[in-house]
């Protein structure tokens, strides 16, 4: 298929990307490099063997949006592009309804009126807020608590009603957990700008004496022992989901919700000792007070994307820290520590 991947330089994208790239889709990438740079395109197309065609485009540009996809010809469209952050959500939330809910509502738009049925949504588990039943499953009630994840319900319901009022679209929201990891080549990975908000390139920033120590949220949660639990889920494993979603988009209509995790719940202090072993190094931390919002656990069960996908998450956490090592101590220093 031609596919149209929005936000393709970013984390998620990139990673997806090569593994589009190597089931023979062509691709056109767009990407506004808010967070990210065009640079990825070289690393992407260098992991893939192939090339793509990338375009700078910010998706609040409605009419650069319309001209796209009325010359594209394209067969879907997986959208990535947004913010991704819960505290920077809470701040600026009305940067994420922007750049998050009004740019899809306006991409969901013209994909219909130019008959682009096939759609793949980068969603979270942030829309089932804190739920009171483990582990979470696609029933959970949607419940979220910050505006991150509210941007990401109400696109979800965007396209549902998209769906419904259009017979042969087809859409799959894809609520990941907690993505974490890098390519095996060492070539692809997450590249924070500024301090990370993300648990795993923090502790790596630390492991590499870019930060000095890592503050651990919280040390008396009813877990097994004391830190929060996540759903933490290899990149690539998460990127191979998408790819079969695009597969099944083409073969159904309708409106479909899945939870991307390996249902295996992981604690901080678990996560921390998987990177010491990972990095070979110390990794200093300190317990400091909770931070408000914080859930005490979160999992998934992954059995629906198993069912409709043919989709099972391989890599274990072990695998994951030392992929994340690997990208993460080729990093420039100086660029890490902006």
């Amino acid at each position: 298929m031609k596919v149209l991947v929005t936000g393709v330089t970013g984390y998620i994208g990139s990673h997806t990307a090569v593994e589009l790239l190597a089931e023979g889709h062509d691709l056109i990438g767009i990407d506004d490099f808010s967070t990210s740079s065009p640079k990825v395109k070289h690393d992407i197309e260098r992991v893939a063997g192939r090339p793509f065609t990338l375009l700078d485009l910010d998706l609040r540009n409605r009419c650069e949006v319309e001209c796209l996809l009325a010359s594209g010809e394209f067969d879907a469209i997986i959208h990535f592009a947004g913010r991704k952050f819960v505290g920077e959500s809470v701040a600026e939330p009305m940067q994420y309804y922007e750049r998050n809910l009004a740019a899809s509502v306006s991409l969901a738009a013209a994909a219909q009126r130019h008959e682009i049925s096939h759609v793949v949504f980068s969603s979270s588990c942030t829309v089932y807020g804190q739920p009171t039943q483990l582990p979470v499953t696609e029933e959970t009630p949607i419940a979220p608590v910050s505006p991150y994840g509210r941007t990401k319900a109400m696109t979800e319901t965007v396209l549902q009603d998209l769906c419904d009022a259009t017979p042969s679209a087809s859409v799959l929201a894809l609520r990941y957990f907690n993505p974490i990891g890098a390519h095996p080549s060492a070539l692809l990975g997450e590249v924070p700008s500024g301090p990370p908000n993300n648990l795993l390139p923090y502790i790596m920033q630390v492991a590499k004496r870019v930060r000095p120590f890592l503050n651990i949220y919280g040390g008396d949660y009813d877990t097994h022992d004391g830190t929060c639990i996540r759903d933490y889920i290899h990149v690539v494993d998460l990127a191979r989901a998408h790819v079969l979603a695009l597969d099944r988009a083409a073969e159904t209509t309708g409106f479909e919700a899945l939870n991307l995790g390996t249902g295996i719940g992981s604690s901080v202090l678990d996560v921390l000792e998987a990177c010491e072993k990972a990095t070979g190094r110390a990794i200093p931390h300190q317990i400091v007070d909770r931070r408000p919002g914080d859930a005490a656990s979160m999992f998934a069960d992954p059995s629906r994307a198993q069912q409709l996908l043919g989709w099972k998450a391989e890599a274990n956490l072990p695998e994951m820290c030392l992929d994340h090592w690997n990208f993460e101590r080729n990093l420039d220093v100086d660029a890490l520590s902006a």
